[in-house]
Formats: structure tokens, C-alpha cells, sequence
């Protein structure tokens, strides 16, 4: 039978930290090739109407065969927004139908999140385009957010040009280099998105004179929103002569969003195109620890009413035990204030216990 001990406030104590790891599918470190469906139903290159789940993100995976698989693991999704509807067809035609369409609803869906309305519009340093191109990780590879200072995003023009010929700029969170708290909003944390590696920043300036900053990052929500305009300016647009036009009036190859109203302007095969080369963030995960230290002093724990310790009457079966008893300590409960019983915890060998000996076991419970 169980003899209780009440725990004393100075007995338990609790601890949190910070746990990191590979973001990545398979604690993979670095995303160097991304792939989405050829299909559209779960977000992908097939857009059949203006209400294609295409039309609003494509879910992005590390290997065409969990692309091509219905339970591929994904690794991130991204999006294109525009305010007024430009870039993709209207949901539907006639009066009252103009520029309600996939991009207006992503648009309103991140300012929602980021503002907690639907009228605030982003502005990037002092610049308000009409877009933002988004990029939204999967919350299983997030956990419970991402580790400020570990993003390392290379973003490159057209992907059929040549290596060489690839205009490329390297992104990370400006967490390093910000001085003070950063920015807080409904997605919790806001840093800059700037040029730089591993949450500093390159150089001093934050923005573009004629565009504004690359954007924002969201590391307690793993969201980057980002300026289509800064990229535009510091990527620029992939020479048509470079490669085959892509089927449609839009060259899917750039960079640079289209902006026509009640068109497909194929932005988020854009941004699609423009992920090479590298993708290197950590998720981060608190983790809480409590520990109950069990004094067990001399005086404490000296008998059992094991079977093998006393009759079914209570009566020692060895006499030598009654003066000098010696027993073994293997199992701690932890109980409620009713005595039911919430956790065990087994030690890793018996502890021998007896009149001549005290002990301190320490619990800790994760969670």
C-alpha cells in the first residue's frame, strides 16, 4: 500500500526551454528543390475555374513523388493577394461580380490575421503596393513557431535561364540586427524581411527608395509576407529571349506579379519559380518541465505491506525486520488531493531504505 506525502511549495518547481530543430520534412535542414502538384484540387499548377484551390495557394513538397501523392507531407503553401481582385478571374460575371476573385480573399484573409480588419492595407517602409506575395509553413513543420535568426530564403529570377544568368537575393529576418522589442500584431512577433543571412541584416538600409522594404516575418505564425514590388525591383524581370514563353499571355517566368483585372496572371507560379536554391529554416518548440522533489528522510518509508514483507494479517514474517527493516524504494506516484493517481515514476534502480538512510528523488514531468 501507498503511503502519501504531501509536496511543500518549495518542492516543486517549474522550468521552460527553448527546444530547436530542422524544419524540414525528415529533419531535413535545407529545402534545395520544391515541387507542387501538376494537379489543382489540393493546390497546384492545374487552375480549371476561378474557384480552383490553385487560384488561391499552391502547397509546396520536397520531392515530386509527395507532390504527386495524396498523403505527401507538405512543407509549406504560397499565395498571392491583391486588394482590389487584379491577377485572377472574377468568381463571377455581370453586375456586382467585378474584382471578387481568389486574390481579393487572400489579401483580406492576411491583413484580417496581421491587423484584425479588413481595411488596413500593408505598407513596406512607407510603401503600400497593391499585392503581397505570401509564403505560409506547414504548422507540423513549425510546431510552435519558427526560431528568429535561422531563415536563409534565396529567391532567383526566371528558372529556365541558365545558373549563371539567375539574378538572386538572399533573405532572412532582421531579429539580430533590430534593436529593442520587434513589432507585435494578432500573428504575434513582426520582423523585417531583408537582405542578409541568418537575422542580420546586409548593409544599413531597409528599403528600397521607390519600392519599399522586402516584407515581413511572422516567426510565431511561420508566415512571410512579402513586397512584390521591392522583388520586382531587386530581381527584375527574366528576358523573353532567354526562354520559351510560357502557354498564355503571361510569362510565368518573372518575378514581376501581373496585375490585370478578371485575368489569370499565374503570380503564385511566379513566386513558384522563384524559390531555388535554398530554404534553411528552424522550428522552435517551448517546452515545459516540472520537478517534484521527493524528500524521503529517515524516519520515512521504512516498511512495506508487500507479500513478501508481511502476513495477510499485517505480521512481519521476518523478526529482523522489526528493528533494522530494509526495503526498496522503485516506484513514485504523484496523486490529486483525492488520491487518484495522475502519474508514476519508476527509478532506474531500487533505492535500498532504511533508518540509517535518507534520499532525494527528483521527478520531472515534460510537457
Amino acid at each position: 500500500m501507498s503511503t502519501f506525502v504531501r509536496y511543500n511549495s518549495g518542492d516543486i518547481v517549474l522550468s521552460t526551454d527553448k527546444i530547436h530543430s530542422n524544419a524540414w520534412t525528415e529533419g531535413l535542414n535545407d529545402l534545395t528543390t520544391v515541387f507542387t502538384s501538376s494537379g489543382g484540387e489540393n493546390g497546384g499548377l492545374l487552375v480549371s475555374s476561378p474557384s480552383s484551390s490553385g487560384q488561391f495557394f499552391f502547397n509546396i513538397f520536397k520531392t515530386r513523388e509527395a507532390a504527386d501523392s495524396t498523403t505527401g507531407s507538405v512543407e509549406f503553401s504560397i499565395a498571392y493577394g491583391h486588394k482590389k481582385g487584379s491577377g485572377s478571374k472574377d468568381f463571377s460575371t455581370g453586375v456586382g461580380g467585378s474584382g471578387f476573385s481568389a486574390t481579393k480573399s487572400v489579401y483580406n484573409q492576411y491583413r484580417q490575421l496581421v491587423y484584425g480588419d479588413e481595411t488596413q492595407e500593408f505598407s513596406f517602409n512607407g510603401i503600400t503596393p497593391d499585392d503581397i506575395y505570401v509564403i505560409n509553413l506547414e504548422r507540423a513543420r513549425i510546431k510552435q513557431g519558427l526560431k528568429p535568426g535561422s531563415l536563409n530564403l534565396t529567391l532567383a529570377s526566371g528558372s529556365h535561364i541558365s545558373a549563371n544568368s539567375r539574378t538572386k537575393i538572399f533573405l532572412t529576418d532582421d531579429s539580430k540586427t533590430t534593436t529593442g522589442s520587434a513589432t507585435l500584431t494578432n500573428l504575434g512577433r513582426q520582423f523585417n524581411l531583408v537582405s542578409g543571412s541568418s537575422g542580420t541584416m546586409l548593409g544599413s538600409t531597409l528599403a528600397q527608395t521607390d519600392s519599399g522594404s522586402y516584407g515581413f516575418v511572422y516567426p510565431d505564425a511561420g508566415i512571410i509576407i512579402m513586397n512584390p514590388l521591392a522583388l520586382q525591383t531587386r530581381i527584375g524581370s527574366a528576358s523573353t529571349s532567354t526562354f520559351a514563353q510560357s502557354s498564355g499571355t503571361n510569362n510565368e517566368f518573372e518575378i514581376t506579379p501581373s496585375q490585370s483585372s478578371n485575368a489569370d496572371g499565374h503570380n503564385i507560379r511566379k513566386l513558384y519559380n522563384a524559390i531555388s536554391g535554398s530554404f534553411i529554416v528552424d522550428a522552435e518548440e517551448k517546452v515545459s518541465s516540472q520537478f517534484y522533489f521527493t524528500r524521503i528522510t529517515n524516519q520515512e518509508f521504512n516498511y512495506s505491506t508487500n507479500p513478501s514483507f508481511t502476513d495477510n494479517d499485517g505480521t512481519l514474517k521476518f523478526d529482523s525486520m522489526a528493528n533494522n527493516p530494509k526495503v526498496y524504494i522503485t516506484t513514485v506516484g504523484l496523486y490529486n488531493d483525492a488520491n487518484e493517481l495522475l502519474a508514476v515514476a519508476k527509478l532506474s534502480q531500487p533505492l535500498a531504505k532504511d533508518f540509517t538512510k535518507e534520499a532525494l528523488v527528483r521527478i520531472k514531468l515534460d510537457y
